[in-house]
C-alpha cells in the first residue's frame, strides 16, 4: 500500500481519536496523533499536527466561544510567542529527545503534585509561564496542552474547552509562521495535514456523549488523566527518535 495512504489511514484514526478526546476535554488532540505520525513519517512533523491543532479549535469556538476567558487567553499568549521562537529553535538546532523528557518529566510530577489536592492558582503570571512552555512544546513536538489544562484544571467544561480553544487556535498559527519563515514547513507537511482535516471534524462531531458526560463534574479528574497520558506520550515519542 502507498506510503501516504497509509499515513492518511492510521494517522486519520490517530486524529480522529484525538479529535474525541479535545471535543470532550478541552486538548488531546496533539498527544494522540503527534507520536504516531512522527513514527509513520517524520518528515511532516511538526507541521502536520499543527495544521489540525490550528483546525479542530475552530469547531470548539463555533459552539462555545461565549464561554472563553480572553483576559487569561491572553496572558498565556504574551508567554507563547517567546515559548515559540525557542520551540522554533529546538527544532533547528537541537535534539528534541532531552526537550521532550525533561517536559514530559515536568509535566507527569505536575499531575501527580496537583491531584494531591496542590491548589495551581490561575493568574497572569501562571498563565504566562503555561503559556511559554507550551509555546517550546507545541512548536518543538506538535504536543502543547498541558501545561494550560492544568492551570484551568478547576474550571468548569465549557470554559476550559473554549479558552484553550482560543489559545489553541492563535498559538498553532502563530507556529506555522515561525515554522515556515525557519524553512522547516515543507508543502508535503501542510498537504498531510489538510488532508487529515476530515477526520478532526468527524471526531468533534463524535464527541457530543464525552462532552456531556464530563460536564458533569468530572472534568477535572479527565483533564489530569489525559495530561498523563500526554507526557507518558512525549516522553515515548522523545525515546523514540
Amino acid at each position: 500500500m502507498d506510503h501516504d495512504v497509509v499515513l492518511l489511514l492510521i494517522g486519520g484514526v490517530a486524529v480522529f481519536i484525538g479529535a474525541v478526546v479535545q471535543g470532550g476535554v478541552g486538548f488531546g488532540l496533539g498527544l494522540v496523533a503527534a507520536p504516531l505520525i512522527t513514527l509513520l513519517d517524520p518528515s511532516v512533523m511538526p507541521g502536520a499536527v499543527q495544521v489540525v491543532n490550528l483546525t479542530m479549535p475552530l469547531f470548539t469556538l463555533a459552539r462555545e466561544w461565549r464561554r472563553a476567558e480572553w483576559r487569561g487567553a491572553g496572558w498565556a499568549l504574551l508567554g507563547r510567542l517567546p515559548g515559540s521562537a525557542i520551540g522554533a529553535l529546538v527544532v533547528v538546532y537541537v535534539s528534541t529527545t532531552t526537550l521532550g523528557v525533561l517536559v514530559g518529566v515536568m509535566v507527569l510530577v505536575a499531575v501527580v503534585l496537583t491531584a494531591r489536592a496542590v491548589s495551581v492558582p490561575r493568574n497572569g503570571a501562571t498563565l504566562t509561564a503555561a503559556g511559554f512552555l507550551s509555546g517550546i512544546t507545541g512548536t518543538a513536538t506538535g504536543i502543547g496542552g498541558p501545561p494550560i489544562a492544568l492551570v484551568y484544571q478547576s474550571a468548569r467544561g465549557p470554559q476550559i474547552r473554549a479558552t484553550l480553544a482560543l489559545f489553541f487556535c492563535v498559538s498553532a498559527a502563530q507556529s506555522l509562521v515561525i515554522l515556515a519563515l525557519l524553512g522547516r514547513l515543507p508543502g508535503r507537511a501542510l498537504a498531510g495535514g489538510a488532508a487529515l482535516v476530515p477526520f478532526v471534524l468527524l471526531g468533534f462531531a463524535a464527541s457530543g456523549p464525552l462532552r456531556r458526560y464530563l460536564d458533569g463534574g468530572r472534568v477535572r479528574t479527565a483533564v489530569l488523566a489525559v495530561a498523563a497520558v500526554s507526557a507518558c506520550a512525549l516522553l515515548g515519542q522523545s525515546l523514540a527518535h
